[in-house]
């Protein structure tokens, strides 16, 4: 069985997945972002190995997680599942951008790695110079792409890591809304199916997948220099860099 860590599990898709995980044997570690919360977590995901706590909002605490996470031990996977939608560009930017940036540089690295992006993404736009100039103008859409922008350069960078992208469709959560019309099992069960399967569809890595198939996406994910300025720029403004594949950590994923 797997032991799998997902962000922003307290509720939404991120505490369904981790149900699912759970009844299915697998050790699950949640996430909440304060202590109050993370009460809430172990409430509703009975059975889950722990939870660890930090606001995804505040670069501090989202270092400090990763730490926490560490002291944990490995794990076989990682979702990166938390999000923000209906707030202000600085904190779309500091949650879906750059907290999976930094988590995915700082947490061990796992044998697969999940990100949760949207089909929204591909109405969405780079915008990497408005990083440096207070996230001015960055949308939800824009941050989908960016998390599939790092998707993709973690598939290519780290051959041995499986580093795939999901949309999970427009669901009735509490982001989603009431008003939601994709099925809500199905918004899940592919996050759940990339970190534990061994079907030979999701044995891949750098892709893009729609309830368990690969979909189409915005081709500007694709650019690896752009890929390679996002790296940089997210490593100047967390002071957190992009580990090598030839570093220790990664060796020993081979």
């Amino acid at each position: 069985m797997a032991r799998i860590f997902i962000t922003g599990s307290a509720d939404g898709l991120g505490q369904l997945a981790a149900r699912e995980l759970v009844s299915l044997g697998h050790r699950v570690v949640l996430h909440a972002r304060n202590e109050s919360r993370a009460h809430d977590a172990l409430d509703n995901v009975p059975g889950a190995e722990s939870v660890v706590t930090g606001d995804l909002s505040r670069m501090d605490e989202t270092k400090q997680l990763a730490s926490k996470v560490n002291a944990l031990g490995r794990f076989d996977a990682v979702i990166h599942n938390a999000g923000v939608y209906q707030t202000g560009p600085q904190e779309i930017f500091a949650v879906n951008t750059l907290a999976p940036y930094v988590l995915t540089c700082l947490i061990h690295l796992p044998h697969r790695l999940i990100y949760l992006s949207s089909g929204m993404h591909k109405g969405g736009r780079p915008k990497l110079d408005s990083f440096t100039n207070g996230a001015n103008g960055i949308t939800y859409s824009d941050s989908k792409l960016h998390v599939l922008m790092l998707c993709k350069a973690a598939a290519r960078r780290w051959p041995p890591v499986l580093a795939n992208a999901v949309d999970p469709g427009w669901v009735p959560t509490k982001m989603g809304g009431d008003g939601a019309t994709d099925d809500l099992r199905k918004g899940y069960q592919t996050q759940v199916w990339l970190a534990t399967t061994d079907d030979s569809r999701a044995k891949v890595s750098g892709r893009y997948f729609y309830h368990q198939k690969e979909s189409g996406y915005n081709p500007a994910a694709d650019d690896v220099q752009l890929q390679e300025r996002f790296l940089a720029v997210c490593n100047e403004i967390t002071s957190v860099s992009f580990p090598m594949i030839g570093e220790p950590e990664l060796c020993e994923q081979r």
